[in-house]
């Protein structure tokens, strides 16, 4: 299998995986600073992570000073919390249990189903890196039909928008970028939006995994 089947097989399964997850996922967590507990079904405590997926029923707590944005996959609701507060998820949008949400807002159509494919773009990335997926060698991205043409032309007219009213430090436009652009093998724009990544958050490992993928991709 070359280089450029190897990474379509890889991409297919993590839309599948993503699908098949979004059954019983309602949301990911797309930004988080701070130590956040969270208790899933059972009650059982443990640590908040970044673009971990959300059920309906997850309760997080925040402490002061830390914080944690949340995008739900139905309806494309974006909710950042800032503790001390707590909250227990749901199919929408979250429920306070103390504190109350401090922004909360509407993505563009689509581009929440785009981040929810986050999770596996990020795992493709370590698979890549570390030989599970070959990444040397010949294969590059065909030529992109009509229809990728305006997916990707669609989608960069969406981040410009995204990027207009997000903050500084928020890479959710990224994200969503860098999800059509991978589905489409476009590694030199790739490159693009993954620096801006680094430049808005350099410690963040998980755009630093992403960076380094697609360096070697290209």
């Amino acid at each position: 299998m070359n280089v450029l089947k190897s990474v379509v097989a890889a991409v297919m399964l993590g839309a599948t995986l993503t699908a098949a997850a979004q059954s019983s996922d309602v949301g990911l967590v797309n930004q988080l600073s701070g130590d956040v507990n969270y208790a899933g079904q059972g009650n059982t405590q443990s640590k908040a992570q970044a673009f971990m997926k959300v059920r309906e029923g997850d309760r997080f707590t925040l402490p002061a000073g830390a914080q944690l944005r949340l995008v739900y996959f139905n309806g494309s609701r974006q909710e950042t919390w800032k503790g001390p507060a707590s909250f227990k998820a749901g199919t929408r949008q979250s429920e306070a249990l103390s504190g109350q949400v401090a922004d909360a807002g509407q993505l563009p159509s689509g581009v929440a189903q785009k981040i929810a494919q986050v999770p596996n773009l990020v795992q493709i990335a370590k698979l890549g890196r570390s030989g599970g997926i070959a990444v040397r060698g010949g294969g590059k991205p065909g030529r992109l039909n009509s229809e990728q043409q305006a997916e990707v032309s669609q989608a960069k007219a969406t981040y410009a928008q995204m990027r207009q009213t997000a903050s500084e430090e928020d890479i959710t436009p990224e994200l969503y970028y860098y999800s059509v652009l991978q589905d489409n093998l476009l590694y030199s724009e790739m490159k693009t939006v993954t620096d801006e990544m680094l430049k808005r958050q350099p410690n963040n490992p998980e755009a630093q995994e992403l960076a380094a993928y697609v360096k070697s991709r290209i």
